[in-house]
């Protein structure tokens, strides 16, 4: 009578050994490029892992053999799992633990405010003339007085200062066309 002793050699199936083989070969590179990839989480980088080699002995017909390279295929697996597990936290609602959640979504609305707002107004922007934006931008956005920017844009200052009087005229109206006061 034959007796195989669980854990030895002759114990492992082999698919599974194919597996072991696949993860000694392979899997530090792989765990190296997945915690880059994750910033250091060593937990998720585990389950990225694992999930890999999982995926990988599911196609047992990806082999060397085949005149396809595993580790490219396993790295693209590795990538591939990562964008998901990513998307996937993005979708879930926030998860609340005590009071701390109130002000970071607070920051959070903050910058996206930030963010809308900002582009609210360079939406307005866009609408104005060329030389309204022109005349805006040698001013008050490159903190220079009239007199600069007549020069830099070679044009009078009387002109210089009515196109920002009506640029900033027509961008207070473009703005609150768009629902900002």
């Amino acid at each position: 009578m034959n007796v195989t002793v669980i854990g030895s050699a002759s114990a492992v199936a082999p698919e599974e050994r194919a597996l072991r083989d696949l993860y000694l070969e392979h899997g530090p590179a792989l765990y190296s490029y997945v915690l880059r990839m994750l910033g250091g989480d060593t937990h998720r980088t585990e389950d990225i892992l694992q999930e890999t080699l999982l995926r990988c002995w599911d196609k047992q017909n990806v082999t060397d053999g085949e005149g396809m390279a595993v580790r490219p295929w396993m790295f693209r697996v590795a990538r591939n799992l990562v964008i998901d597990a990513h998307r996937t936290r993005m979708a879930r609602p926030l998860e609340v633990s005590g009071n701390s959640w109130l002000g970071d979504m607070c920051a959070e609305v903050d910058d996206i405010e930030r963010m809308l707002s900002s582009m609210v107004v360079q939406d307005a922007l866009r609408s104005l003339t060329p030389a309204h934006r022109e005349a805006l931008e040698a001013t008050i956005f490159a903190d220079r007085t009239t007199q600069q920017a007549a020069e830099a844009l070679g044009i009078p200052q009387g002109t210089v200062k009515s196109r920002v009087y009506y640029a900033l005229r027509s961008l207070k109206s473009a703005l609150e066309e768009r629902g900002v006061r």
